[in-house]
């Protein structure tokens, strides 16, 4: 009997994202500056407010106000009557130093026997449903808001949108987990006030269904193209109006999106949030890195769908234990025990050598605090940074690089592929 699975995604400028983009930003600015930085920061945004709290270990120093209104600036937040607004809005740094009890459990004489950032289990997660090998509900709900924030950018065709959205997908999939059809899409995009309420909300329906789907679309292949049926119900505003929006409609906090952020309610989520966190703190190394098993294995044949879990002990740089789940879908002879016992020959989970392979010490982050951290493309940049006496440093790094199929080969050799 079919069924059906959700996921949903926010935009850039979702309270919560906003809280992530600015904490992900201090990353990024003490990495460019000091590639050893230990930060922990969290980020606290609300009507007309910045709150900015965590410790940090660096030798670099930073204007984080500046920072933060940078980031505001970018996402959109540039008028008065959002009431968040770059220029204006209050920012306060509760900064202070890393506890040194826990610094020399990470840091050791020998890079190699840096212990884990903190214990815990993380999970990661790759399926052949789609080509960048994310769940199909979760890459449409976040190309919608990809797609919403650019025609927002572009002020051309529809000119109210503000920052703030969310999106919704629920797709019906067949027996043999095949997706049919498109079931429901839900949009909630913050918008400006309209002169005549009666018809505010029919144009965004309109507009959502006849310029933001289309493009969409436009960008799929064609059998995805074809799960856009007229039977799609689509929830559009379904509150009726969303003026309203952004850090003054709600409160936003960083670390409060971790679903979107991974695979949309696919696979499993260790608990621990990514952003505002430097990759000693495995929450986010290991993640990524199990990420990167997963992909790799499903791409190299081994199974159609993999879910890896790793976990740590604080302080400790061997893992505690490696977990592979195919559900059912295993292309090879071994049992899912024996999987993992394969994996750990090829991968070495301990912090110091996921840093390495995933080139983590680098200014990476700020792209991955919206639309969400897997799935993304791999690609070589330039990024300038500011310190705080005006010097600027230009930084080429690697994106994604989590994302990368890089061990397709040694997974294939290892599993006799």
């Amino acid at each position: 009997m079919s069924y059906l699975f959700t996921s949903e995604s926010v935009s850039e400028g979702h309270p919560d994202k906003v809280a992530d983009q600015i904490s992900d930003a201090l990353i990024d600015n003490f990495l460019a500056f000091d590639k050893d930085s230990k930060v922990a920061c969290e980020t606290l945004v609300t009507t007309g407010q910045v709150v900015l709290a965590g410790e940090v270990k660096s030798q670099s120093y930073l204007d984080v106000q500046k920072i933060a209104r940078d980031v505001i600036r970018k996402i959109g937040y540039t008028k008065s009557e959002y009431m968040f607004e770059a220029n204006s809005c209050g920012i306060l740094s509760a900064i202070h130093e890393q506890s040194q009890d826990i610094n020399q459990g990470v840091d050791r004489a020998k890079p190699e026997e840096q212990g884990a950032g903190d214990q815990g289990m993380m999970f990661g997660y790759a399926s052949n449903e789609t080509d960048n090998y994310m769940p199909l509900a979760l890459d449409l709900a976040h190309k919608l808001l990809i797609e919403l924030a650019a025609i927002r950018r572009e002020n051309s065709e529809i000119k109210y949108l503000r920052p703030d959205a969310k999106s919704q997908v629920t797709i019906e999939y067949d027996d043999n987990h095949q997706p049919i059809r498109i079931d429901t899409i839900v949009i909630s995009t913050q918008h400006d006030e309209f002169d005549e309420e009666g018809k505010m909300l029919e144009k965004i329906k309109s507009d959502m269904i006849s310029i933001l789907i289309p493009r969409v679309k436009a960008s799929l292949k064609p059998e995805l193209r074809q799960l856009f049926t007229d039977e799609i119900q689509y929830h559009i505003n379904p509150t009726g109006k969303f003026v309203i929006g952004g850090p003054h409609g709600d409160t936003g906090l960083t670390g409060r999106k971790i679903i979107v952020d991974t695979y949309g309610g696919k696979g499993a989520h260790g608990g621990g949030a990514f952003s505002g966190k430097d990759p000693s703190k495995v929450d986010r190394s290991a993640a990524y890195a199990t990420r990167h098993i997963a992909k790799n294995l499903v791409a190299a044949g081994v199974a159609d769908e993999v879910l890896v879990q790793v976990s740590y002990a604080i302080g400790v740089a061997e893992p505690c234990g490696i977990f592979i789940d195919t559900n059912g879908t295993s292309k090879v002879n071994l049992t899912d025990g024996e999987i993992a016992k394969k994996v750990q020959e090829i991968f070495d989970m301990r912090p110091y050598f996921i840093e390495q392979r995933l080139k983590l010490r680098n200014p990476i982050y700020s792209e991955t605090a919206a639309y969400g951290h897997m799935g993304r493309k791999n690609e070589v940049v330039t990024k300038t940074f500011y310190g705080s006496n005006g010097e600027e440093k230009k930084v080429e790094v690697e994106l994604f690089t989590w994302e990368k199929l890089d061990f397709v080969d040694k997974v294939k050799v290892a599993f006799g592929l």
